[in-house]
Parts: C-alpha cells; sequence; structure tokens
C-alpha cells in the first residue's frame, strides 16, 4: 500500500496527498466503521452501510481558564438498514469502542530512537 502525505497549498505543500491530520482522521473513520460492521454481523442485525465522516480542529480550552488549544475530532455516522431505534442506539456506544477512538481518548507516549 502506498500513500502521499503532504499539506495543503496554503501551507507550503502541493496538496497532492492527505496532511498528517487527514490520515488521522481516516484512520478513526476506517476503525469506527469496521467496529460496527464486525458487531452488527456477530448481532446478525440487518445493517446493509456504515459511512463515517471524520473533521479534525484545534479548539480552545475555554471552559480550562487557559488558551491552550485543544484537538477536537468531530464524528458523524450514517447507518443505513432496516435497524430499530436500540440497535442504532447501541451501535452508537460500539462506535466509541473502537480501538482508535480509544488510543485517541487516552494519552499516548512517543518514543523516537536515532539510528
Amino acid at each position: 500500500h502506498h500513500t502521499l502525505a503532504d499539506e495543503p497549498l496554503a501551507y507550503g505543500g502541493t496538496n497532492r496527498g492527505m496532511s498528517p491530520y487527514g490520515f488521522l482522521s481516516a484512520a478513526l473513520g476506517a476503525c469506527t466503521s469496521m467496529t460496527i460492521r464486525m458487531y452488527a454481523r456477530r448481532k446478525g442485525w440487518p445493517l446493509k452501510d456504515v459511512a463515517v465522516d471524520v473533521s479534525y480542529d484545534k479548539m480552545h480550552a475555554q471552559d480550562s481558564g487557559t488558551m491552550d488549544k485543544l484537538d477536537a475530532f468531530k464524528r458523524v455516522i450514517t447507518l443505513t438498514g432496516n435497524l430499530d431505534g436500540a440497535q442504532r442506539k447501541r451501535l452508537l456506544e460500539i462506535a466509541d469502542k473502537c480501538p482508535v477512538h480509544k488510543t485517541l481518548e487516552r494519552s499516548s507516549e512517543v518514543v523516537t530512537e536515532l539510528f
């Protein structure tokens, strides 16, 4: 698999690929979709399709009283199929259990080595 990472023209890139945050958003969307689909399939629920649109932005942490910025991912999930209200609600809960979602919500450590 080959992909190209780049930045928009406005940030000095050539806009020939997704930005690093675009890849991170895509990872969240893909993992969410896969997690929902796997759960619905295991339950035998009539889920026909899952679409997940993820956007990323920096937001001011106004509630903290500082001018720090927080990373914010907005995820819009569209479920297609003859699902009842309880099934739709449960699948929304399951979306929050995707591994990438969990990783983004907790603190991470990055260890760097130079060879």
